[in-house]
């Protein structure tokens, strides 16, 4: 037999490779039909934050709509949540623990936009801060002084709505003066209060456990200057200067009646203070 008889023909190769490709085609679809569907590949979108583009990936590549995608919570401060303080017996009478040669300044019962100013300008005078405790009819009416204290570094604490004597009071009322009051603050200043005082220093077990539900440890005072009587600014200068000792805490008020002794007594006995180095400080932040 010849050698060109026993090699295929060209025509012959072209048919063979033809029949080859359509079957191998037929069972590549074949085969896409039998695998189970896949959702079509599409670009990541990208997540909210630098922190998102992965270890190594330069900022650059981030879209700036990348930032809208989610509240960019994470590069917010956290949040701390004070703890609940214990439920006292009596209430805090001084503050020995703020220095050997401390002293608090506190002022009840208002703000007045009468008195409370010009209080608040001899301490700015100064450089020193004290403790507000502010009944809750008197700050929502007058919520610019508020911010005036918070600005200033003043710490506000909770005096009642309406100044009741809590030891005769139920305590569902009780629980509403505290709290409504509590309520005004922090929509004022941001932050509920930390510090109670009971009108009266009316204290009871309910007034206890009640305030330290909502957050608040009890402060009496040490020396009453009994400006609330309108005994005179000479008065009151010389119950304030005679009462002071480290850790005193004095009750003065800035509402509440005629207090225009008050601020006046305050611009002599404070600089007197500062110059016998009494330092006048304020409680600190719990956490």
């Amino acid at each position: 037999m010849k050698r060109d008889q026993m090699l295929p023909s060209r025509r012959t190769v072209l048919r063979v490779a033809a029949c080859i490709g359509a079957a191998a085609a037929a069972r590549m679809l074949t085969a896409e039909d039998t695998v189970a569907p896949q959702a079509p590949r599409r670009a990541a979108a990208p997540a909210a934050g630098p922190a998102a583009a992965g270890p190594g990936a330069p900022a650059s590549r981030l879209r700036p709509s990348a930032y809208r995608l989610e509240p960019m919570t994470a590069y917010t401060p956290p949040r701390y949540h004070t703890a609940l303080p214990p439920v006292r017996r009596r209430p805090i009478l001084s503050m020995p623990q703020l220095g050997p040669r401390s002293m608090v300044l506190t002022f009840d019962d208002g703000p007045d936009p009468r008195y409370t100013p010009g209080i608040l300008k001899t301490l700015r005078e100064h450089d020193v801060r004290a403790v507000f405790f502010l009944c809750g009819e008197m700050a929502t009416d007058n919520r610019d002084l508020l911010r005036e204290m918070q600005d200033d570094g003043h710490v506000i604490g909770n005096h009642t709505w309406t100044h009741p004597q809590l030891n005769k009071t139920a305590p569902a009322v009780i629980r509403s003066e505290i709290g409504r009051t509590s309520e005004v603050i922090e929509q004022v200043i941001g932050e509920p209060p930390q510090w109670f005082r009971a009108p009266y220093g009316a204290w009871n077990r309910n007034v206890f456990e009640i305030e330290a539900e909502m957050g608040m440890e009890p402060l009496a005072w040490t020396v009453d200057s009994l400006d609330w009587t309108t005994p005179g600014t000479p008065t009151i200068i010389r119950r304030v200067l005679d009462g002071a000792a480290p850790g005193v805490v004095v009750l003065s008020h800035d509402a509440g009646g005629d207090r225009s002794q008050s601020v006046a007594a305050l611009s002599t006995y404070l600089p007197q203070l500062l110059s016998e180095g009494y330092e006048l400080k304020v409680p600190p932040r719990r956490r």
